[in-house]
């Protein structure tokens, strides 16, 4: 993810195997680090570590807290095929809940 302009949306699996789903404006490496330091997040501060399982940069901040909040609200199957890329999983379960 750049840190030169714009976000980025991360996704993390926590020790206790849960999802969380968070922006980082100054890079994800540095986000990354300060959940696992503590600093930063009251859910994953009690689950420790983190491990970053997907990532995405949008040019504009908007554009990444939209998808921060789209992605938030998703299942954890949903969120799972994201991880995998696998996008027609995803239609398909956008499909089931409607």
């Amino acid at each position: 993810m750049s840190e030169e302009s714009g976000a980025g949306v991360y996704m993390v699996r926590c020790a206790d195997d849960s999802y969380y789903v968070g922006s980082a404006r100054l890079g994800l490496e540095r986000r990354l680090s300060e959940h696992n330091n503590g600093i930063c997040g009251v859910y994953t501060a009690k689950r420790l570590p983190v491990t970053p399982v997907w990532s995405e940069h949008f040019q504009k901040i908007t554009d990444a807290i939209a998808v921060e909040r789209q992605v938030k609200g998703w299942p954890r199957a949903k969120k799972e095929a994201l991880i995998r890329g696998d996008f027609g999983s995803i239609q398909m379960l956008a499909k089931r809940r409607t």
